[in-house]
């Protein structure tokens, strides 16, 4: 226990603050904590006849990382600084309170806001003093410096471990299991696990697609892998969809490699699929996905691709063709029954040409139809005002953030007093000045654009006046280009059959010039 000063000497209530950051050695009966208590209440002691006093509350962060300041007993530090219990913090190093240069400047800020000074053991200095406030920049900087070294020689250490062959951690996968007994940790065949990832790549061969593959996995029972971490905790066990079906089939961890970003090095694991089925899949995947339609259709098809969406699942619908024999059946499917399984999609796929030739029929229709044009152009005035609005917050947003900054900005400027912490963040806010003022423009543009772009039933009028007659003119990528310039949003609702349209304004603008283009070269 720290003594009470008794002399008429202002009392200056000091807050001991440790960190470290691993879990190592914390549950010893004198740890590195403590270490770093003691070694700040000796300080404070030697300081008694200047009023200094040790708080009884506790500060100790175990096993949180100084790079960043997302630490509770930190929080809890700040916390009651705020709140005037604290006048000076006491730390046994600098890099004990952080390491970053940004965040301890922002920290040191709070200090100099709430009137506490910041004193380090072992570094024997007081940001009180200009010459402490120089001094602990420089060292701050190269704890920041010792940081990024140490990151740099992870990295290259990970790196050297993967070029050896050695699995570097993170998540087991299907058909390994992870002896740590060795050091390295090492990984070992599962021999049951093993025979399922051969079958999901024999899958895939007589398949040739991961949806099926997914399906079948789900009617045989089959999961992702299962593991328990070092706290006994349960993961994985997740059901087979495309994405982790697809992330199993290209891992060339089963055929005895271990991959660092762009190459794979032998590894000193066994492999449990052979090279040559390996392969042979990975022919497979990219073959599915060059003949994969682009955006836009081929012959085959799909005017409504990017367009057209399931509105009960508020997803995507993709266009897909099934061949049998000599013919060939298209769809628009939902993205949700594709990777979940077509139970989780009420309807889960339209067949292409009867919706496609709908939405052309009731696109045309509006030439002919007064009420529909009125309803294009109510859309248009909706939207229009939803834009506005929301580039209207953004604007008085950005002219606020900018009216503070600005302010700050001349408050520091004239201040009797200028460190490195008031000049890092005077650079700080005209970087985000400059970064908010050409955010302004940007947004005023678009308002611009927005009122120029506003449609009215004569414009309306002339975009559609010879529609049938410049879509028969048209491919059916041109018919598709034509479509995406004119349609927001397809949605069907198959449970009353109906159709819901939505247009962009710009596109009605666009054809109405087509339209008038047309007539010129005519």
């Amino acid at each position: 226990m720290i003594a009470k000063n008794t002399t008429s000497t202002p009392v200056i209530r000091c807050a001991i603050y440790t960190r470290k950051s691993t879990e190592e050695g914390l549950d010893q009966e004198f740890n590195s904590l403590d270490a770093q208590r003691a070694a700040a209440e000796s300080f404070i002691r030697s300081q008694i006849e200047e009023g200094w006093v040790a708080n009884e509350e506790r500060y100790d962060d175990g096993g949180f990382s100084g790079g960043n300041i997302e630490r509770p007993a930190f929080k809890r530090l700040l916390a009651d600084i705020e709140d005037g219990k604290i006048d000076c913090v006491v730390v046994y190093k600098v890099d004990r309170l952080s390491r970053s240069l940004m965040d301890f400047s922002r920290v040191m800020e709070t200090f100099d806001k709430y009137g506490v000074s910041f004193v380090s053991v072992t570094q024997q200095f007081n940001t009180t003093h200009s010459m402490g406030r120089l001094t602990l920049n420089i060292l701050l900087s190269f704890a920041q410096f010792e940081r990024e070294i140490i990151g740099e020689r992870i990295r290259d250490k990970l790196a050297a471990n993967c070029r050896r062959g050695q699995w570097t951690g993170g998540y087991p996968v299907l058909g390994y299991d992870v002896d740590r007994t060795e050091r390295p940790p090492k990984l070992v065949v599962n021999a049951e696990e093993a025979v399922q990832v051969r079958r999901i790549f024999t899958l895939y061969l007589e398949l040739k697609s991961l949806m099926a593959v997914a399906t079948e996995l789900e009617k045989l029972g089959w999961r992702n892998k299962v593991w328990t971490t070092k706290k006994g905790d349960a993961k994985g066990g997740r059901e087979f969809d495309n994405g982790s079906v697809h992330a199993l089939l290209t891992n060339p961890i089963y055929i005895g490699r271990i991959k660092h970003k762009s190459e794979t090095f032998a590894g000193q694991h066994d492999a449990i699929v052979d090279d040559l089925i390996f392969e042979r899949v990975q022919s497979q995947l990219r073959a599915n996905h060059n003949n994969r339609s682009s955006r836009l259709p081929t012959k085959s098809g799909g005017l409504l691709k990017g367009i057209i969406r399931c509105p009960q699942c508020n997803l995507a619908m993709v266009h897909n063709i099934n061949r049998r024999k000599t013919k060939s059946y298209r769809y628009y499917t939902c993205v949700g029954a594709i990777k979940r399984g077509r139970k989780s999609c009420e309807h889960p796929s339209l067949p292409a040409g009867e919706i496609e030739r709908a939405v052309v029929e009731q696109v045309a229709c509006i030439a002919r139809d007064a009420d529909l044009r009125g309803e294009v152009v109510r859309q248009s005035h909706e939207a229009v005002k939803l834009q506005r609005a929301e580039y209207e917050t953004q604007r008085q947003q950005l002219t606020r953030q900018l009216s503070r900054d600005h302010a700050e900005v001349r408050r520091l400027s004239v201040a009797s007093t200028i460190n490195s912490v008031t000049t890092l963040r005077l650079a700080e806010l005209h970087e985000r000045i400059e970064r908010s003022e050409r955010q302004l423009r940007v947004a005023n543009k678009r308002l611009e654009e927005i009122d120029s772009g506003l449609l009215n039933e004569a414009d309306v009028d002339n975009a559609f006046a010879d529609f049938d007659g410049l879509w028969s003119t048209l491919s059916i990528r041109e018919q598709a280009e034509l479509l995406q310039l004119l349609v927001a949003k397809v949605e069907f609702d198959q449970s009353d059959c109906t159709i819901e349209i939505s247009y962009h304004a710009s596109g009605i603008a666009a054809l109405e010039s087509l339209n008038a283009e047309s007539e010129t070269v005519i």
